[in-house]
């Protein structure tokens, strides 16, 4: 007979973070998380969904970069007594890899610096990821964030129906 808990997946250290979960929380942990940014890092591994013979595929840099801006929300949230929620990655303008992978075990530091962050869940951020002061790569994203809905009407800050 096999204990429930067999399937149970242990915490992560970005639980309480990100609402991403399993194989999909790609963070280890924060470095520093202020008002306007927050730096996280990476431990490249050495197997995992996006690997390949070189290491972590670059193009997987906007997802760590996602979530690294999740991390700041997310980090938002709980100070004002809320939880991590979903977010959307809207785009990534001019993101630029130094490097065609990045290699495993490399420990990495993702910075996100917040450019804007409207009331209606709209941000852009400035991004960057760094190996031993390097930039590996750069660039922009452009993140939704909901609104939560309280329950009273329509959601604050969300789209108006046309009056006629």
């Amino acid at each position: 007979m096999t204990d429930a808990t067999d399937d149970a997946r242990p915490p992560h250290p970005m639980d309480a973070w990100v609402p991403h979960r399993g194989a999909m929380s790609l963070l280890d942990g924060v470095v520093h998380c202020g008002d306007e940014g927050i730096v996280a890092r990476v431990r490249v591994p050495a197997q995992g969904l996006f690997n390949g013979a070189d290491g972590v595929h670059a193009w997987v840099g906007i997802e760590y970069r996602a979530q690294t801006v999740a991390a700041w929300s997310g980090a938002r949230a709980r100070a004002g007594g809320g939880s991590p929620r979903i977010g959307y990655l809207l785009g990534s303008r001019r993101y630029e890899a130094a490097v065609p992978a990045f290699p495993a075990g490399a420990e990495l530091t993702v910075h996100a610096q917040c450019e804007l962050m409207a009331d209606n869940g709209l941000g852009m951020f400035d991004c960057r990821i760094e190996q031993d002061g390097r930039v590996l790569a750069s660039g922009r994203l452009s993140v939704f964030e909901p609104p939560q809905e309280s329950g009273e009407g329509p959601a604050r800050n969300g789209p108006r129906e046309e009056q006629r």
